[in-house]
Parts: C-alpha cells; structure tokens; sequence
C-alpha cells in the first residue's frame, strides 16, 4: 500500500494547490479550497486491454478516415433525439443537469422503459422499489431495463460485465465512489475518478452512458469544472416547479446542435413530449385585453409563438420600476429609452412589468417588436387586433432591424391561423402568396401609427 498523499482542490474550477489559500487564483473564489487524498493504492483500469481485446489507435491519413455517419440509437423520445441531434452515439457520454425536484431522473428512467435496448439503470439515491413505484406512475413496463442500487464503481463493472447492457444510466455521477480514492461521495477527487472510469468503459465497449448531475444553488453543475470537459454532452433540464413545462437544452454536444430545445409538459403519469409547444405558450380566452402581443421566435431550427404581456401604471413611490420575468431587464430598459426618445411616450415616471408566458426565457432579438407593442398596448389601455404578431429587433435609432429566418417564422405564424405578422421592411422574402398579410415597417413611428392609428 502505498502513502497516503493529500492535496487541495477549489471546489468551484477544480484547480489544484500544493497549500491551503482563501482564494483561488483561478476562479477568484473565495473560501472554496478544501484538502483532499488524491491517493489510496495505485488505481487500476475497470479491465485491462487483454480482457477488452483493444487495439492501441495508430496514426492514419485524414484522407483515409471514414467519415460515414454512425449509427445512432433512438431514444423513441423525439424531444431528446432533437436536442441530441438525432439520439444516442454509440460510446458517448452525457451528463444531464438540472434542479432537485425538477424531473431528471423521470426523464431517464422513462426512456429507460420504452428503449427497445437492454439497458441497466444504476440508482445510488433510491431504492429499487421507489424505483418500481416511480416506474408503475409511469405506466411503461420492459424486461429490457435492469435496476441496479449500488454506489461503488468496481462493483458496477462487475454486474455490467455480467449483464452486458446496450445502454447504461447512473443516477448520480455525485453519489457514485471508487476504492482507489480516500475521499467522500460527491469530492472532487471522486467525481472526477468516477467520471474517467466511466467514459473509459464508454470508449472501450461503445455503450452510451447517461449520467444524472446535481447542481449548485448557483446554477452550476456541481463538481469541477473539469467534468463538463470529460463528457460528450452536457444538456441542462430547467423550468419552474410551479409550472408544468419543463425545457431541455444542450449547453455541449459533440454530436450536435447546441441551439436545440426540447419542451416537455409534467404530468401526472411522467414527463409528456410537447410536440406544437406554439399552442401551448398563447393564452385561450375570449376577450381581447389590452398589454399582450404574440412574438415569433426561433429556438434551434424550431420556430415558436410565445405571448408577451407587460403591465404599464404610475409609479406610486416616486421611483418607477423595471421588472421582468423571463427576458433581460437591460434590454426592457433600453426598449422604454428608444419609445421616450424616439416615439415620444412617457415613461419615465411609470411602472413597467413583462412576462413571458410559460415560465419560459427568450434572448432573441426578434421579440422586440412584441416587447414594444405590448408595452404599448398596455400604456394606452387599449388592445391589439385579433390574429396579429411581431418579428422584428428594434435599434436604437427607432429603427426596424430585420431577423434571421423570417419565413419560418412566417409559416409557423400561418400554420396557427394568424392573419397578419410585422415584419422589418429589410427582411428578404420570396415572392409567394401566403394566407397571411406580411406587414412591413422601417421605423418605430410607422409601427405606433399601424396599431393605433
């Protein structure tokens, strides 16, 4: 046995110091060191190359790689093989983040029982019968999925070189711990040992690894900053606990897009694929009230309808305020600045509230229009006509810039019965006839005079 040997670690970046220090260097955070055995006895590989028969890689001319597109596997969940950018590359790893509570082992152990794979699903947090509870609320049943309860690695490998599953999930990469490390579950030390393990036995045996992350209140997957460089893909599940929509985003992917977004609905029975999330993030109501707009926005290559709403009203404590829910408050900012300067509203003195409908975040540009036209409505009490929506960036000079992709924006608009959309006079589109009227504006006054005359 070897000495024990000790060293630092910042538990935010993972970087290494030889002595404690009350600040990392590196991340610039403060009181985040902590000391840690980096080694126990030498640490040996999960096999050795003669049980995996492994031929070393050697150097080949590019002209001679095949650059045939691999066979995926189908997750049969068509929101994550668009995020994935087709579904499971064989030998890949992915690590999927998010919330407590927010649906991420729901997520995996759903896939999980429609794959028509042999799939081993390794819990450390539940027991195997909260598994078969949580498996039967489902209402999916397979004999292709295997639960395995087990937090230590070696004897994973053991049960996987029994089982040889096509496809294998950890639930969670923090919960997991290897003998060859004199550390705790969920160290740094450990994360990191376990993580290498698995992506060597991912490389070695071409079986997809899914693995489930915790994350800090920051936000931040938990663990170093090294882990999000190992894996494959990193995808991020996020949404409100008291909403029932749930998003999918890629923040990494080697195989793919890291534009996509997968929307899915929480429900009683599990995690439900929204396939026209366009219906769902408008408001059904009868009448028509004043402060709301529908904007035309693009998420990866999928083009949605979402409605803005804003609340304009006297600032009752002398400083008005600037809120929004789900888009940055310094562009609402300088949104209001370009209609004092440019349209001439006051608003100086007033209150300004935006939503984004669904619980949802949108950085596009092309929802200024909407923004705009839903401040406006809400400042003159009045209400937009029925069938109207927006796509349009708004420059500071009062200017209508035009946005990427507007027909497909133009379509969906038609698609979902709108019989009118804005647009920047600078946009280029064909010459077709659509059954949509396309309203197009160079300037932030001729918007004003369209919607109120």
């Amino acid at each position: 046995m070897s000495k024990v040997k000790t060293a630092f670690y910042c538990q935010h970046c993972g970087t290494q110091f030889s002595k404690w220090q009350g600040q990392c260097h590196a991340c610039k955070s403060w009181n985040t060191i902590v000391e840690e055995v980096i080694t126990k006895t030498e640490t040996v590989s999960w096999k050795t190359d003669e049980q995996t028969n492994v031929q070393r890689p050697k150097p080949v001319p590019i002209t001679q790689i095949d650059t045939t597109t691999e066979q995926r596997y189908n997750t049969t969940d068509q929101e994550l093989n668009r995020v994935l950018g087709g579904g499971l590359v064989p030998g890949s790893v992915t690590l999927l983040g998010g919330e407590p509570g927010i649906g991420k082992s729901t997520l995996l152990l759903q896939i999980a029982l429609q794959l028509p794979y042999k799939t081993l699903y390794v819990s450390g947090e539940e027991s195997q019968k909260q598994i078969k509870m949580r498996a039967d609320r489902i209402g999916a049943n397979t004999h292709q999925c295997f639960v395995l309860t087990e937090t230590q690695t070696q004897s994973i490998f053991q049960h996987i070189q029994g089982l040889q599953p096509e496809i294998l999930i950890i639930d969670s990469i923090q919960t997991l711990h290897t003998e060859y490390i004199e550390a705790s579950a969920g160290s740094i030390s450990q994360i990191r040992e376990c993580t290498a393990e698995l992506i060597k036995y991912a490389k070695a045996s071409q079986v997809p690894v899914l693995l489930i992350g915790h994350i800090t209140k920051e936000g931040t997957i938990a663990g170093p900053k090294i882990l999000e460089h190992m894996v494959d893909t990193v995808l991020q599940f996020e949404g409100d606990r008291n909403h029932v929509y749930r998003l999918l985003r890629a923040l990494k992917n080697r195989f793919g897009s890291t534009s996509e977004l997968g929307i899915y609905e929480m429900i009683g029975s599990g995690l439900r694929e929204v396939a026209n999330p366009s219906e769902l993030l408008m408001s059904h109501r009868d009448e028509a009230l004043s402060g709301t707009a529908i904007g035309a926005t693009i998420e990866g290559m999928r083009p949605l309808l979402i409605e803005v709403q804003a609340l304009v009203s006297t600032a009752v404590y002398g400083t008005p305020q600037r809120t929004a829910t789900g888009y940055n408050v310094k562009r609402l900012n300088m949104l209001l600045a370009v209609l004092e300067k440019r349209a001439g509203f006051r608003l100086a003195s007033k209150d300004v509230f935006l939503n984004i409908t669904g619980g949802i975040t949108i950085d596009d540009p092309a929802m200024d229009l909407a923004v705009v036209a839903a401040i406006l409505s809400s400042n003159e009490d009045m209400s937009l006509e029925q069938g109207l929506c927006f796509a349009g960036e708004v420059g500071l000079s009062g200017e209508i810039r035009p946005v990427t992709r507007v027909e497909q924006r133009i379509t969906e608009a038609q698609k979902l019965g709108f019989s009118k959309i804005i647009i920047s006079k600078y946009c280029k589109i064909s010459d077709h006839n659509p059954s949509i009227e396309v309203v197009k504006v160079a300037r932030m006054e001729e918007v004003v005079s369209h919607l109120f005359g």
